[in-house]
């Protein structure tokens, strides 16, 4: 399996993306659109996914990265056991209901599988140290004050920031007049 630097790699959640596009398209109109406490679990249950994904990705640890999966599964679940209902409330009909429970399979799997292969990873693998982890060219190094004993933060070279007053401790603020995107 290759690196992967950007949640959107990951093919589960590019899988969780496909299901959640799906499942607002499906409750955008007719009777599905009216059930509202049925459109709006399986709409946040297949956001769910996604968001879980993308969460635990970007997480501190691999043990939180894998609880964070977990959670992507059982939303997973959830969505599987909705499209029963939908199917059981006729909003959705048997050759529909079999492919999007296939897909909720294949996300489910995907997920397992990704789960798999972290857990079979040395802990040291996921997560280097710092000094020994490329930072992107887009990012910048800025020094916390040397009484803190704070380990170094990144900071977007495109991002400006003001500092803050004579608080000490608090965070430099955004100016949000001076934030610039930037394409990875």
């Amino acid at each position: 399996m290759s690196t992967v630097h950007r949640f959107e790699e990951i093919e589960a959640w590019q899988t969780a993306r496909q299901l959640t596009k799906i499942v607002y398209d499906l409750t955008a109109s007719g009777k599905f659109s009216r059930d509202f406490g049925l459109k709006d679990q399986m709409q946040r249950a297949s956001v769910s996914v996604m968001s879980n994904i993308a969460e635990g990705f970007e997480s501190r640890t691999s043990a939180l990265f894998l609880e964070f999966l977990g959670r992507a599964k059982g939303s997973a679940g959830e969505l599987r056991a909705q499209f029963y209902v939908a199917l059981d409330a006729s909003y959705i009909n048997d050759a529909l209901f079999h492919s999007l429970r296939a897909l909720c399979e294949k996300c489910s799997g995907q997920i397992s599988g990704f789960a798999s292969y972290l857990e079979s990873l040395p802990k040291h693998k996921r997560f280097a140290s710092p000094s020994s982890t490329a930072k992107p060219a887009n990012l910048q190094t800025s020094k916390p004050d040397s009484k803190q004993g704070f380990s170094p933060t990144l900071k977007p070279a495109n991002l400006q920031t003001s500092k803050p007053g004579s608080k000490q401790g608090s965070s430099p603020t955004l100016k949000l007049a001076n934030l610039q995107t930037f394409k990875p």
